[in-house]
């Protein structure tokens, strides 16, 4: 499938410090791709090389097969839409108002921010002041203004930050709607896994500013290897007699067995109960995505 985005060697260097490095972006069209990493990690940086609000310091980006440069990049941004940072409003004019002005700036028929302000659920917020927005209805705003030229590619940095768990949920039903409805590529990015694990098709984790993950989200949960934990009586023994299995002890004092099947269970089961030590519970234990998180980008990381 065509590459909606593709970055090769991307990096951005600061006062003798690089805070993106080398980053090998593939994302494909129709994809809602989710950029996960901690606070700092260069995700923001990232996104505005990608629409090149920010010049590398070396590498290249591609959007749709053709190399973003300073000659081809107001053709080709004209097949995106993005929201970086924050939305940019005037908080004394309505939120049609504001959307007149986007009409205006990007040449734009009116049935074009109609459509938009009805995407984002603004229609009869239309005529009132922004600066009497909730916060939700200004991010659905900023996005709605990122939605008015129906780009091919939308790029959202934290569109979900501050928003309450209503204004989630609407945010989140919006964005995996636009690929199917309006065959749109969506890259957004979150330094909360859970929320990516809602919406998105794929994945990239950075930490750093280095790629630490990409993949599709299958790929992403296969990571998530999973363990028997079993609680008995007397474990030292147990652990003694189960040797050829490598145990380890839990902090709780449980002993688990990594990468066993059920066969090896049973069998491991049955030489407990022989040598006269119970069993009081035997589960299966998986790492949560959350968990996978921190083991790519380090459990001292901030999310």
């Amino acid at each position: 499938m065509e590459k909606a985005i593709a970055t090769k060697g991307l990096s951005k260097e600061y006062s003798g410090v690089f805070r993106v490095k080398d980053l090998d972006l593939q994302i494909r069209q129709g994809e809602v791709y989710g950029f996960l990493g901690p606070n700092g990690a260069g995700k923001s940086t990232t996104m505005k090389m990608i629409l090149g609000l920010v010049r590398p310091t070396r590498g290249s980006v591609e959007l749709f097969g053709q190399r973003l440069t300073e000659k081809s990049r107001i053709d080709i941004l004209r097949q995106t839409g993005s929201l970086i940072e924050s939305p940019a409003y005037y908080g004394h004019l309505t939120g049609m108002e504001n959307m007149r002005i986007i009409q205006k700036l990007m040449d734009l028929p009116e049935k074009n921010i109609r459509k938009a302000l009805s995407i984002v659920r603004l229609d009869n917020q239309r005529n009132k002041k922004v600066k009497y927005y909730s916060l939700g209805m200004k991010q659905r705003l900023g996005i709605a203004m990122a939605l008015a030229r129906f780009p091919k590619l939308l790029v959202l940095d934290e569109p979900t930050n501050g928003l309450d768990p209503a204004g989630i949920e609407e945010i989140r039903e919006l964005i995996c709607s636009l690929p199917a409805q309006y065959g749109m590529t969506v890259m957004i990015s979150s330094h909360i896994l859970s929320e990516i694990d809602r919406m998105a098709t794929a994945a990239g984790i950075i930490n750093k500013g280095e790629l630490v993950f990409q993949g599709s989200m299958e790929e992403l949960r296969a990571k998530s290897s999973h363990s028997i934990v079993m609680r008995v009586r007397s474990r030292e023994k147990a652990a003694g007699l189960l040797s050829d299995y490598s145990p380890k002890m839990t902090p709780e004092g449980e002993l688990a067995f990594e990468h066993v099947s059920d066969d090896a269970v049973a069998r491991i089961n049955s030489r407990l109960v022989e040598n006269g030590i119970p069993v009081f519970r035997i589960e299966e234990r998986r790492k949560s995505l959350e968990e996978i998180f921190l083991d790519l980008t380090g459990k001292a990381a901030a999310l």
